[in-house]
């Protein structure tokens, strides 16, 4: 298991960027899938972006190709989460989570074992 931590959340207008990191602990970060995920409230959980061990393959939810940009740095057992253009549809907890089994891209909740606790987003019109 790792432990994951988020940080980069906060306020920003709309057409503005952030960087969000998730850092985990232990020597087996590249041994997992990731994921970013958010949840506005109201609304149900869903998949943003996910990047497989490599960092070779990535997914992207629809809703932000080519605006956000995910990434691994596994010398650094970190995760990125790069998010231009921003518009207040993008306010929502974004949380990072780790796949342990397989070697591919998931987007699915169930396939991920291990959550960090979240960061908030919030975008102004």
């Amino acid at each position: 298991q790792v432990q994951l931590v988020e940080s980069g959340g906060g306020l920003v207008q709309a057409g503005g960027s952030l960087r969000l990191s998730c850092a985990a602990s232990g020597r087996t970060f590249s041994s997992y899938g990731m994921g970013w995920f958010r949840q506005a409230p109201g609304k149900e959980r869903e998949i943003v972006a996910a990047i497989n061990r490599s960092g070779s393959s990535t997914y992207y939810a629809d809703s932000v190709k080519g605006r956000f940009t995910i990434s691994r740095d596994n010398a650094k057992n970190t995760v990125y989460l790069q998010m231009n253009s921003l518009n207040p549809e993008d306010t929502a907890v974004y949380s990072c989570a780790a796949a342990r089994y397989g070697s591919g891209v998931y987007s699915l909740p169930a396939s991920y074992t291990c959550w960090g606790q979240g960061t908030q987003v919030t975008v102004s019109a």
